[in-house]
C-alpha cells in the first residue's frame, strides 16, 4: 500500500472519451489515452485490505492489490509479471469485463470503487510497448497431441497453457479468422483486432497451430479427430441464439445480432467492401437491453441509421446499487455504454407482440408497456391495457441471448451427455461422459462473461495435462460448479 490516504485523497477517475461527432467516423477504440500520473493516483485508492474481495469477485483471483501498489511505485515490468500470473489475456478482459472485481471492491461499500479495470489494460499495453511479452517456450515436448475445437478465450487459453508445457496443440474454428466472438461478435470500437492479432502471434511463435475454417464433425470427421489426438477440449461457445417467435417473424429485415454483427467486423477486416444489410438511412429496433444490444446500437450508428431504438422487457434499473444486490455482489443497476452515449433511445418495460409486414418486409412494430410481476422467484409480464404502440422499423435486430450450444454432428457424433439447458455435462475435472474429452466455457457453463471464460480455459489446461501426464503442474482457478458471488 504505497499511499495509505490514496482514495482519500483522490476521487474515482476514468479516461475521458474521443467527442462523439469524432467517434461514430470511425471504428477505433472510444477511450483516450489515460495520463500515467492519474493511472497511479487510480492505483494508490486501493486499500490494501485485509482481505482483498476484488480477488474473489474475480474468477481468476488476479492479484490485483499487488499490481495496484506496484503501478503506483512505477514498477511496470513486475506489474505485467504479476497481471499475467493469473491472466493469460489482460488485453481482453481490460477491454471487455464488466469488471466484477470492481462490484467486490471493499472501497465500493460507502465510495466509488478502485478502477482496476483501468490500471489492468494500462499494465499490459505498457508490457507490449516496452517488449516485456515475448513467447515462452516449453522446456520439453511430450509428444502428445490434444485439440482444441472453437477459438473463443477460453479455446486460446486451454491452448496456450497446454502449449506451454509442451503439447503439440491444434485450434480448429470454424470461421475463416482466429478469435471466435473476439473476432466477430466484438465490434473494433470495444477492441480493435490489432489486440488479439498480436497475442495469435504470440501463441504461434510458442508452437500453437490454428486451424481455420474447419467445421469439425463436418469438414473433419469425429472419428478423425479421435484417432489424430490423445484429447479433446471443446470449446465452441453457447451460440444458439433466442428468437422472438410472432406473428411476422419470418419478414425480410428482421436479423439476429450475430447475423448482424459479423459483417461490420469482415468490412474492417478488408474481407469485404460493404456489409450486406447495413442500417444507413434506416429506422432500426434493437430487441434485448443487453451488451450485445448495444453493441448493435454502437454499429447501427456509425453505419448512418436515422433513427435507433433499444427495447429491454425489464423495468429500467435504479441508478445506484439496487437494496436487492448488496456488496460484494454483481450490483442491478442503470448503465450507460460508450453506445449509448452516442444516441439513440431506451425503452424500458416495453413487450413487442407483433411485427408489421409490408410486401413481405418488415415496416414496423406493435408494441405494449409491461409490469413485472414475482411470484414465487418466478419473473413473468403483464400487459398494461392501453399503451399499444407502433414503432418504425426498416431493420430489427434481436439481441435476446443464448440458450446454449448449437445442435451439430460435433456433439451428436460424440454422444456427448446434455443437462436440462442443453449444456455439455462434465465432471469436476472438466471432463464430458467420454475418456479425453473435455469441455470449458460457455459450452459447459451457459452463457457468460469473459474472465469466467479464461478461467475455464486454464483449469481445464489443468485437468488435460493431467489425464495425459499423471500429474500437472498447471493452476486451475475455478472448477466448473463455482460461480459468481451472490
Amino acid at each position: 500500500m504505497g499511499d495509505p490516504r490514496g482514495f482519500l485523497n483522490h476521487e474515482r477517475q476514468l479516461p475521458e472519451r474521443r467527442s462523439i461527432p469524432v467517434r461514430i467516423r470511425d471504428w477505433k477504440e472510444v477511450n483516450n489515452p489515460f495520463p500515467i500520473s492519474d493511472l497511479q493516483h487510480q492505483a494508490s485508492r486501493c486499500m490494501d485490505c485485509g482481505i482483498p474481495f476484488c480477488n474473489h469477485g474475480c474468477p481468476l483471483g488476479n492479484l490485483i492489490p499487488d499490481w495496484n501498489d506496484l503501478i503506483y511505485r512505477e514498477q511496470w515490468q513486475e506489474a505485467s509479471e504479476r497481471l499475467h500470473a493469473t491472466n493469460n489475456f489482460p488485453e481482453f478482459t481490460g477491454r471487455l469485463c464488466p469488471a466484477p472485481c470492481e462490484s467486490a471492491c471493499v472501497l465500493g461499500i460507502n465510495e466509488p470503487p478502485v478502477t482496476i479495470k483501468q490500471v489492468e489494460v494500462n499494465i499490459v499495453d505498457k508490457a507490449w510497448e516496452h517488449g516485456w511479452i515475448t513467447p515462452i517456450l516449453p522446456d520439453q515436448i511430450s509428444g502428445q497431441r490434444v485439440a482444441i475445437i472453437g477459438s473463443g478465450p477460453a479455446g486460446l487459453t486451454a491452448a496456450q497453457q497446454l502449449t506451454r508445457v509442451g503439447h503439440d496443440v491444434s485450434v480448429f474454428e470454424r470461421d475463416d479468422r482466429i478469435g471466435g466472438l473476439l473476432r466477430y461478435g466484438i465490434p473494433s470500437f470495444k477492441m480493435e483486432k490489432r489486440y488479439l492479432d498480436r497475442r495469435l502471434a504470440q501463441m504461434e511463435a510458442e508452437g500453437t497451430q490454428f486451424v481455420p475454417n474447419t467445421s469439425v464433425g463436418t469438414d473433419l470427421p469425429v472419428t478423425d479427430l479421435l484417432q489424430d489426438f490423445d484429447a479433446v477440449v471443446l470449446a465452441v461457445g453457447a451460440t444458439q441464439w433466442r428468437d422472438l417467435q410472432i406473428p411476422g417473424r419470418d419478414a425480410s429485415g428482421i436479423l439476429q445480432a450475430m447475423e448482424y454483427l459479423p459483417q461490420a467486423n469482415k468490412v474492417q477486416e478488408g474481407d469485404i467492401e460493404a456489409p450486406p444489410v447495413s442500417a444507413k438511412g434506416k429506422h432500426v429496433v434493437i430487441i434485448g437491453g443487453g451488451d450485445t444490444g448495444a453493441d448493435c446500437l454502437g454499429t447501427a450508428l456509425r453505419q448512418g441509421a436515422s433513427s435507433v431504438q433499444q427495447f429491454e422487457i425489464m423495468p429500467r434499473p435504479p441508478s445506484d446499487r439496487s437494496e436487492a444486490t448488496p456488496w460484494p455482489t454483481w450490483p442491478l443497476m442503470h448503465r450507460v455504454s460508450s453506445a449509448h452515449e452516442e444516441g439513440g433511445e431506451r425503452q424500458f418495460a416495453i413487450n413487442t407482440q407483433e411485427f408489421i409486414v409490408e410486401d413481405g418486409r418488415v415496416s414496423g412494430l406493435k408494441t405494449h408497456e409491461v409490469i413485472q410481476k414475482s411470484n414465487n422467484g418466478s419473473i413473468t409480464f403483464e400487459k398494461v391495457v392501453g399503451t399499444e404502440k407502433i414503432f418504425k422499423a426498416d431493420l430489427v435486430l434481436l439481441a435476446l441471448g443464448f440458450t446454449g450450444p448449437e445442435a451439430s454432428p460435433l456433439i451428436k457424433d460424440l454422444d456427448l451427455a446434455q443437462d436440462e439447458r442443453g449444456n455439455i455435462k462434465r465432471d469436476k475435472d472438466f471432463s464430458t461422459n467420454q475418456d479425453g474429452i473435455f469441455v470449458c466455457g460457455d459450452m459447459g457453463r451457459g452463457q457468460s462473461l469473459i474472465v469466467w471464460a479464461i478461467a475455464e480455459g486454464r483449469s481445464v489446461a489443468h485437468s488435460v495435462d493431467s489425464f495425459l501426464r499423471g500429474e500437472s503442474k498447471l493452476p486451475a482457478p475455478v472448477v466448473p460448479t463455482d460461480r459468481p458471488l451472490t
